[in-house]
């Protein structure tokens, strides 16, 4: 069953999804997209993973991630850590939304996943989430919503150009369960720390 988008759809968003064959883009663990497209839509599927999904509404600009953990450990070298982490691909997140025109302070963030689908292991969604939540407070993005935690899978899909979420509840085993194996191209480059 589809859940209504959290957003009610603004004309402008009806008339794109008229106008337009949409263009579907999958975000993986490690990945961060950014786009101003009206025909764009981005997806994923999270367990304890967190996704989050920013958009400036001046702009027209949106952006999500899906990070697998929130920060390296202490003892990990930061200039080399590994790009899985929600440090490196919120950071990552916000200068592509930059990039293309977003402004820092008019950006609005929603957040999804970071449920403990295993009961037997570490509460690794609760601290993904708890990651998210203070990245967006201490960076002076509005939060206005999420749907984090639990114990359930969850599927979203965004379209940044209107700033438009869908969530629905899936299946445990939809969920991603490991790292994958090679990195996306799109978790690589330059990022500006702010």
């Amino acid at each position: 069953m589809s859940v209504p988008f959290d957003v009610p759809p603004t004309a402008l968003a009806r008339e794109s999804l008229e106008a337009h064959s949409p263009i579907r883009l999958t975000i993986m663990q490690g990945q961060a997209r950014a786009s101003g497209d009206r025909a764009v839509e981005m997806g994923t599927v999270l367990g304890s993973c967190v996704a989050t999904c920013l958009y400036d509404p001046r702009a027209k600009v949106g952006g999500m991630n899906h990070f697998l953990l929130a920060e390296p450990p202490e003892h990990a070298d930061r200039a080399s850590f590994d790009r899985d982490y929600g440090l490196f691909l919120m950071e990552l997140l916000v200068n592509e939304m930059i990039q293309l025109g977003a402004a820092k302070s008019g950006m609005k963030g929603r957040l999804y996943g970071g449920a403990n689908i295993n009961p037997d292991l570490a509460p690794i969604g609760s601290a993904n989430a708890a990651f998210a939540r203070d990245f967006l407070r201490r960076e002076g993005i509005e939060q206005v919503h999420e749907d984090l935690e639990g114990r359930h899978a969850r599927r979203i899909h965004f379209r940044p150009a209107s700033g438009l979420v869908r969530c629905r509840v899936v299946a445990r085993d939809a969920a991603p369960t490991q790292k994958p194996l090679a990195r996306p191209q799109s978790a690589v480059g330059t990022v500006e720390l702010f």
